[in-house]
């Protein structure tokens, strides 16, 4: 992550991302739903300020609150969070937050960032895409929708395997051209 986008520019790129990859390569077998029925709501949270997001990500809840027609809200963090080990930091702070807001059971927090890397998993490993992003961000979802999608799918346990599989297979060279190319998307193209 080299320059702050402007604000159209990365929602575009978090757009071309989940459609050129999350839901091309099914990544997330329930994201393709919401992307055809237009229910996932891109949020931008600017400034580096880790208050100011976990106030954004409150907000964020009140507003899926009022607006029922929102299956999922994107909050993407472009500013202050690029050092992963302070994202995860802010993230596990985010999860508290919304236990002590009274959101535990409502929502839940799915976590995304450029640099990820699973515990355990090497740097360049493919498996980290599935939770690689344009950009840092945090994907609040509806339990309620979380819950109905993995009950009318077949044997979603095996999904995060399936995901290893298939990513180790196409190898982490192609994996960060295509994932080059969602980030050089912009928002006049």
């Amino acid at each position: 992550m080299s320059e702050r986008p402007q604000d159209a520019d990365a929602i575009a790129m978090t757009r071309a991302w989940v459609a050129r990859f999350v839901v091309a390569r099914n990544i997330c077998p329930f994201a393709g739903r919401e992307v055809r029925r237009d229910t996932i709501r891109y949020a931008l949270v600017r400034g580096d300020d880790p208050q100011g997001m976990l106030h954004a990500l409150i907000d964020e809840c009140r507003r899926l609150d009022a607006e029922p027609a929102i299956e999922t809200t994107l909050m993407i963090l472009p500013d202050g969070m690029s050092d992963f080990e302070d994202y995860l930091d802010l993230l596990g702070v985010a999860e508290s937050l919304l236990e002590a807001e009274g959101y535990a059971g409502i929502y839940q927090l799915a976590s995304f960032h450029p640099d990820y890397v699973f515990e355990g998993v090497a740097a360049d490993d493919p498996a980290n895409y599935t939770n690689r992003s344009p950009w840092p961000m945090w994907h609040l979802l509806r339990e309620s929708g979380v819950e109905a999608a993995v009950a009318a799918y077949p044997d979603p346990e095996a999904i995060p395997e399936r995901n290893i599989d298939a990513l180790r297979e196409a190898g982490h060279a192609a994996l960060a051209e295509e994932w080059a190319v969602c980030r050089a998307v912009r928002a006049d193209e």
